[in-house]
């Protein structure tokens, strides 16, 4: 039996991020991956706002940055578009296209480096709570099978949480609210701007969006998420027929295929109960508007590790204890999940011509400064259904 303070599952962003803060804390900690190698395959567009680095307290580094992002391009199914870039608006969430596979090991290294014991390729089968509320986790590791304990278990497993199951945590995402998503990295490609996001809305992608996340010379990101409840074929067949009508992808090859799930219905009812806690897209810390979850997943993540250091340090793991952690999530992202997940659901009602006359509103929009909130304030302002339906929430 391996004992430790605390046992993280899964090295994405958030456990790499928990896993870190916890040892920074004091605590003792052992990361698990079931994978290989950590932040393969990726799973996801790889853009995030330049805060991030501010929470991880880190510096952004050239070796995992791909693109540095200078505006969006929103375009209608007609093809109207919205330029909104920062040599004529204040970009404050312009940020940057990630390498994941190389930024993901990144954190886990960092991890590494606070004296968080790392084990790769280590499954975890099932728990127990023992009766001194710790609990014991029976994983898997090229073919041995082994005990850690901990007194404190951070699941940061994914979507659907294994964890959560199996901690019986009311972690459910209904199917209406979990987004299909994927996406080729594609070469040769010919966008109009390499510094700058694209995002195709409508019935190219019921449910979501089609984006092009340029990641330097002719790489980039092309890629959707649907709603399936609400879609009439395969996630992968809009993808290839979103790519096929798509002008900059004219001559593009894929190279990669990824593919996962996103929890778009706001933050998941128990994130924590005695002696264990849910970050990342695990507790469903994603945006649900944007579908956006590294910097979200980061903040609950770093919440976490350092919740769960002074657990540790007070010899307190209890459910009242670890509300803390709950409280400050809520604090950091709960009311902008409960917001966007308003206006996420507006969206979804509007059908493409509502949005190609909401696109030539746009066009005469003069806008100061850009961001998730700006952009449904300037919805209100040009449709009236927005404004009966979503004004007292953003205005």
């Amino acid at each position: 039996m391996i004992k430790t303070d605390v046992l993280v599952i899964g090295a994405g962003p958030a456990g790499s991020t928990a896993a870190r803060f916890a040892a920074k804390g004091g605590a003792k900690v052992i990361l698990i991956d079931k994978k290989s190698e950590i932040g393969a395959p990726k799973r996801c567009a790889e853009g995030v706002s330049k805060k991030t680095f501010d929470i991880l307290e880190l510096e952004a580094d050239p070796h995992w940055i791909t693109q540095e992002i200078e505006g969006v391009r929103l375009i209608a199914p007609d093809g109207t578009d919205v330029w909104i870039t920062n040599d004529v608006v204040e970009l404050p969430e312009a940020g940057y296209i990630l390498e994941r596979k190389v930024f993901d090991k990144h954190l886990a290294m960092e991890a590494g480096r606070e004296g968080v014991e790392i084990r790769i390729k280590t499954q975890a089968k099932g728990l127990k709570k023992e009766e001194d509320g710790s609990y014991t986790v029976t994983c898997e590791c090229m073919g041995e099978v082994f005990d850690i304990n901990a007194k404190i278990l951070i699941g940061a497993d994914g979507p659907e949480s294994h964890v959560a199951k199996w901690a019986g945590l009311k972690a459910i995402t209904k199917p209406k609210h979990m987004e299909s998503g994927i996406q080729f990295e594609m070469c040769n490609a010919k966008m109009e701007r390499n510094n700058v996001l694209e995002f195709y809305f409508g019935s190219v992608a019921p449910g979501g969006y089609f984006w092009l996340f340029p990641k330097g010379d002719d790489i980039v990101n092309a890629g959707l998420a649907i709603i399936p409840e609400m879609a009439e074929k395969s996630a992968y067949e809009y993808l290839v027929d979103a790519v096929n009508n798509c002008y900059a992808l004219k001559d593009a090859q894929p190279v990669e295929l990824n593919v996962g799930g996103d929890p778009v219905g706001g933050l998941v009812k128990e994130m924590y109960n005695d002696n264990i806690m849910l970050c990342g897209d695990a507790a469903s810390q994603v945006n649900p508007l944007t579908g956006g979850g590294i910097t979200s997943g980061i903040t609950g993540g770093k919440l976490a590790g350092q919740t769960a250091a002074e657990a540790i340090a007070a010899g307190d793991c209890s459910k009242e204890f670890l509300k803390k952690y709950a409280e400050l999530v809520d604090e950091a992202m709960g009311h902008d999940m409960d917001k966007y997940t308003k206006a996420c659901d507006y969206l979804w009602s509007l059908n493409d011509d509502d949005l190609n006359s909401i696109a030539k509103a746009f066009q005469d929009i003069e806008f100061e400064t850009l961001g998730t909130t700006e952009l449904v304030k300037a919805l209100i302002k040009v449709q009236p259904s927005a404004a009966l339906k979503l004004r007292k929430l953003f205005l």
